[in-house]
């Protein structure tokens, strides 16, 4: 069953917006990232070290808010496929998640 997340107009273009839901005894953390009136999906969790992303919270960008970047190591990912593009992680990437958005703008987790 699709889980609402928020409104697009919620996260800032470009920008992100971080979660954390809760599917039984288990909580995920996931993240959106908007660019362009696209949005796009992760898990909040940097291939490298396991850690969560963000500098602060809904922090996920770097400061020309070209990138994600990993608070811990500085690691970089591209906004739309979430592969690191430099630091430690090299050669991989973020978990992608699926995600919809109705007519209304509202956006929707369609997996956990």
């Amino acid at each position: 069953m699709p889980q609402p997340l928020c409104h697009i107009d919620e996260i800032e273009d470009p920008g992100a917006r971080g979660f954390s839901l809760k599917q039984g005894r288990r909580e995920y953390r996931v993240f959106i990232v908007r660019k362009d009136n696209q949005v796009y999906a992760y898990e909040n969790s940097c291939p490298h070290a396991g850690l969560n992303l963000e500098w602060q919270e809904h922090d996920f960008l770097d400061t020309d808010k070209n990138f994600i970047q990993c608070s811990v190591h500085g690691a970089l990912f591209s906004l739309e496929q979430g592969e690191c593009v430099g630091g430690p992680c090299n050669g991989e990437g973020l978990t992608a998640l699926n995600i919809e958005m109705d007519s209304n703008g509202q956006i929707f987790l369609l997996d956990t």
